[in-house]
């Protein structure tokens, strides 16, 4: 009976969390899913994979259908002995987006409980973090790796709060299985953000260990920890390895080119552009609109309604109702610093009015880490609006320049803000003995809160109104649309100030009338619960919605074939496309084999053909890559595919070799090269695979090279030539996993070209093989299997020490205690 009393409020709890999750994605329960436009990038992506598996029924770790050939490391690669992944998926058991939702909210109670939160207040708390704006809108354009990661989160603070606060065993077990589901969600921004806050967290732990001149405990704690993270990462070994391989490969390391594209010198020691890593920074007055959602426009395509000035401009200029209703049903009414928007980084102003409260009334020193996570990540997610910060931090903070829109760091904010809401509601009811406390508390909370909302009040005359595209507007639109727009934009500003302030001013007489016993502790908190959660849940409601789900088919299929791509799929050769204004969009590769694509992680040496050579109009450079057709527009802005017949083919026989000694003379030789004839080769790093590259001899170009076999990883060639041949695929170089044979006897191969694989072929007829064997899949399946058996037996090891050795010990020492 005591265990049934002991676990079943939070067996109520998780029955609640699923209830809310399938209510608030309701239409999960009538079979539909959400439409999210990433996911369906990544399922053109993912297209020639999954087709793969279902007629191989394996893993083929390489895709030929984007960016001219990639791993598929980044792309859903499933790796042997994902044990994680297991767990992963069980506690996933929802329909998406539902189960992320609910990972959300079991994992921040998690970290509530360990806060010593009751029940009840931790699943309003849990239910808040969830119902966080931008944590739902991830979810409904498809960051799902992100949304999977940010779930995690709260459970690897948990875990090391844990084992800080000596609770060594089982703080150590939940660190491990925590951080190993937080890494296998594969999102290592986000997880790299994590880590910022808990150096943070650690830091003070450490400090307090310190002053307590307790280092036996402390050097303790860090073993713990230290063997929790060995373990985790070993379970993820097989992902770990295969990214940290491809990452020297992507667009996320250092250029090799020490030119930019357009002569100029690269200057820069950042793995990408400063300019880059900065597209998406926040702008430092936008970031009240935690607290206002609208004061900054909301979104990019945002409803403004019929009564807006827009409405009123439209039918002012002779359109119909109807059209008119649609037309404002997206307006660009988002003024602030970044490119676009999704929806507004919004974290519920009661959530904050609670946070500001904890400041005052909440005795606990770790509310500081909370507070300084949440303001330095802030600064952070400024980028260049506070450049001596994030400069600093792209220079000389190791690996954080291999991330981009540095506004995604809110999210460790949007984690520390609501933990600092609980806290601030649980001290205030803690303080009932104490109620001058709790007035003198709650009345400089609202005093802060209001303070703010006026300021920005009387601070909207020092504001323009304008976005970034409101030039492009008015020479489209004319001066009146914008003036319109800009009043829509006023109007958001004010009715969003008054709705915060609203919300405000009802919390606080709420938690007065508990001070001044007018509500019962349990109705005030149910109150101010309701009041947290449907603050949040209306704006959520207006970015994802049930509109935004469909039916299973339409997101199994999300691109249908057009007659573009029904002519070009009549060529039953292998040859690529190239589509000019789809080049970085997934929709090519559901159909086609293309050098373009939808990925985060492409290709470095891709990426830079197509903006040292391709945008220049280097044909030579399009016929090297086998590219058959080009998909572009014509004069009408209808789409058109042109035939290339100049594409080289999948394979040919040059004459000569030009040889350069560094990766910048093989990008600018490729400015005037006859691909056809000659190969590029950069005899200074790769002189031990070519061993005949300074001979200076001119080769037979008189054979021939065919195709009998083509599948993502595993090429089947047959040559024939009289002479001794240097053979050039029009196939991706990679060097770690890509073997390749003659007649069965492993070959050298070799990059030329500054991206194709070459070879030398010996006279007369053989057969050519190219296989894609990753020795890091290999090695990596050995680490997860070892740890995994590691983490297995830890689980059960502190299981029996907790729950029986600890018991028998205690049990003996009253014994004996009890005989002498």
């Amino acid at each position: 009976m005591k265990i049934v009393n002991k676990f079943y409020p939070h067996a109520l709890v998780i029955l609640g969390f699923i209830l809310v999750a399938l209510i608030y994605f309701y239409p999960v329960l009538q079979g539909k899913q959400i439409f999210q436009s990433d996911i369906a990038q990544y399922t053109g992506m993912a297209k020639e994979q999954n087709d793969f598996r279902a007629t191989e029924h394996s893993e083929p770790y390489w895709t030929n259908s984007a960016f001219g050939g990639m791993p598929t490391y980044q792309l859903g690669a499933n790796y042997p002995h994902d044990y994680v992944g297991k767990l992963d998926d069980v506690l996933r058991f929802l329909p998406r987006p539902a189960d992320y939702l609910f990972l959300y909210f079991l994992g921040f109670y998690g970290l509530l409980l360990v806060l010593k939160t009751d029940p009840l207040k931790a699943f309003i708390g849990a239910i808040a973090f969830g119902f966080s704006t931008y944590l739902i809108i991830i979810l409904g354009v498809g960051h799902n790796a992100k949304a999977h990661a940010i779930a995690y989160m709260p459970l690897v603070i948990a875990g090391f709060i844990m084992v800080f606060q000596k609770k060594y065993i089982w703080g150590g077990l939940l660190t491990m299985f925590a951080v190993a589901l937080e890494i296998n969600a594969n999102h290592f921004q986000m997880t790299y953000y994590l880590l910022i806050f808990l150096l943070i967290l650690s830091g003070y732990f450490v400090f307090q260990f310190i002053k307590e001149k307790d280092y036996k405990r402390l050097l303790k704690a860090i073993g713990i920890l230290a063997i929790a993270g060995i373990f985790a990462i070993g379970a993820n070994a097989g992902n770990l390895l295969a990214t940290t391989e491809y990452a020297k490969f992507s667009i996320r390391d250092k250029s090799e080119l020490t030119f930019n594209p357009d002569g100029s010198k690269n200057t820069t020691t950042a793995s990408m552009t400063t300019d880059y890593i900065t597209e998406y920074s926040y702008g430092i007055a936008e970031s009240l609109n935690l607290i206002a959602p609208r004061i900054f426009g909301g979104s990019s395509h945002e409803d403004v309604g019929t009564d807006s000035r827009m409405y009123s401009f439209m039918i002012e200029q002779g359109v119909p109702s109807g059209q008119a209703d649609d037309f404002v049903s997206g307006m660009p009414t988002y003024w602030g610093d970044q490119p676009i928007v999704s929806a507004p980084a919004y974290i519920g102003v009661v959530v904050f009015f609670l946070a500001v409260l904890a400041l005052f009334i909440d005795e606990r020193k770790i509310k500081y880490v909370f507070l300084t996570g949440a303001l330095f990540t802030l600064m952070l997610s400024w980028g260049k609006n506070f450049s001596l910060l994030t400069n600093f931090f792209i220079e000389y903070v190791p690996m954080y320049d291999k991330f981009r829109a540095v506004s995604s760091i809110q999210v460790i904010l949007e984690l520390c803000i609501p933990v600092l809401a609980v806290m601030g509601l649980q001290s205030f009811f803690k303080a009932k003995e104490d109620s001058v406390l709790q007035q003198k508390a709650l009345v400089q909370t609202g005093a802060f809160g209001i303070g703010v909302l006026l300021i920005l009040v009387f601070a909207k005359s020092m504001f323009h109104f304008t976005g970034m595209n409101d030039n492009a507007y008015m020479q489209s639109y004319g001066p009146a649309f914008v003036d319109a727009l800009k009043e829509d934009r006023k109007s958001l500003y004010s009715a969003d100030l008054l709705r915060s302030g609203f919300f405000i001013v009802v919390t606080f007489g709420i938690l007065w009338m508990f001070i001044k016993n007018k509500l019962a502790q349990n109705t005030t908190l149910i109150l101010v619960g309701i009041l947290m959660i449907f603050d949040l849940f209306f704006v959520d409601k207006r970015y994802v919605s049930a509109k935004d789900f469909v039916s299973p088919v339409q997101i199994a299929a999300p691109f249908q074939e057009t007659p573009i791509d029904t002519k070009i799929l009549e060529d039953k050769s292998i040859y690529r496309v190239f589509d000019v204004q789809g080049q970085l969009q997934g929709r090519s590769s559901y159909f086609h084999k293309t050098i373009g694509g939808y990925s985060a992680v492409r290709p470095r040496r891709m990426q830079q053909l197509m903006d040292y050579q391709i945008q220049k109009g280097n044909i030579e450079v399009l016929n090297m890559l086998n590219v058959k057709y080009v998909i572009q527009t014509d004069k009408e802005g209808n789409e058109v595919p042109v035939a290339n017949p100049d594409a080289n083919g999948n394979a040919w026989f040059v004459r000569t070799v030009k040889l350069v000694n560094k990766p910048d003379d093989v990008m600018k030789t490729l400015d005037h090269i006859n691909t056809k004839t000659a190969a590029v080769f950069n005899v200074h790093d790769y002189e031990g695979k070519f061993k005949s590259a300074r001979l200076k001899k001119k080769w037979d170009t008189t054979g021939t090279i065919k195709v009998l076999e083509y599948k993502p990883n595993y090429i089947k060639y047959q040559s024939d030539n009289g002479k001794d041949g240097l053979a050039v695929f029009s196939e991706m170089y990679y060097k770690n996993g890509w073997k390749a044979y003659i007649d069965g006897k492993l070959t050298d191969h070799f990059p030329v070209d500054y991206v194709l694989r070459a070879m030398e072929v010996p006279a007369g007829k053989h057969i050519i093989e190219f296989k894609f064997e990753p020795q890091v899949v290999k090695t990596g399946s050995i680490i997860t299997l070892t740890s995994s058996i590691g983490m297995l037996l830890l689980l059960i090891g502190g299981i029996y020490f907790e729950k029986f050795y600890r018991k028998d010990s205690q049990r003996i020492k009253e014994e004996t205690q009890k005989n002498s």
